[in-house]
């Protein structure tokens, strides 16, 4: 999925956008993540970008767990590295390039971020299976789509597929200018 094979997935070029003071109030990342979070768990920041989303995760760790920096880009995964080397986040933040085709993480976590990147996945269906093989049991998948860049249409499109591969929605949470859903394996 490398920029000419797929032109969707957002440039390093672009990085600047991802975390500033701005976006943190309009989408903090504290907040949206803080009922989900808690310490010990092993979280999976898929197209973690910058680490906007990575850093605060460990925070709310406190002062065990682990959260997986995941994305396709180098460039992307060197801006995190660069924020949290020599910080007490660097033990608790593991960096992790995906390939083109698969995630490649093989350690079962608790829960997932999918902010505002499944709608770069060609494949969302594989994406989807991976992502189920790896979460662990009550473990839970928080998908945050962009209004401006996924339709409701296709939003509810992608859910359906979703529940097909067993899951089921738990919540629905607000976060500002997006579609959102929380997921966790059927029982």
């Amino acid at each position: 999925m490398n920029k000419e094979k797929n032109k969707r997935i957002c440039p390093v070029e672009y990085a600047g956008g991802l975390d500033n003071s701005i976006r943190r109030l309009l989408q903090n990342p504290e907040k949206i993540l803080k009922p989900y979070i808690s310490e010990g768990m092993t979280v999976l920041d898929l197209g973690c970008g910058v680490g906007f989303f990575s850093i605060a995760i460990a925070k709310l760790l406190i002062n065990s767990g682990q959260v997986i920096a995941a994305d396709l880009q180098e460039g992307m995964l060197e801006k995190v590295n660069k924020k949290i080397k020599g910080t007490e986040l660097e033990q608790r933040i593991t960096i992790h390039k995906c390939q083109e085709d698969t995630i490649g993480v093989t350690e079962n976590v608790d829960f997932v971020l999918v902010f505002y990147m499944i709608h770069e996945v060609p494949n969302q269906d594989n994406l989807l299976r991976e992502l189920k093989s790896i979460l662990k049991p009550n473990g839970k998948i928080f998908i945050i789509e962009p209004k401006f860049h996924v339709s409701k249409k296709s939003f509810e499109e992608m859910i359906n597929k979703i529940k097909d591969i067993g899951f089921e929605i738990i919540d629905r949470p607000k976060v500002f200018i997006s579609r959102t859903v929380l997921l966790t394996i059927k029982k």
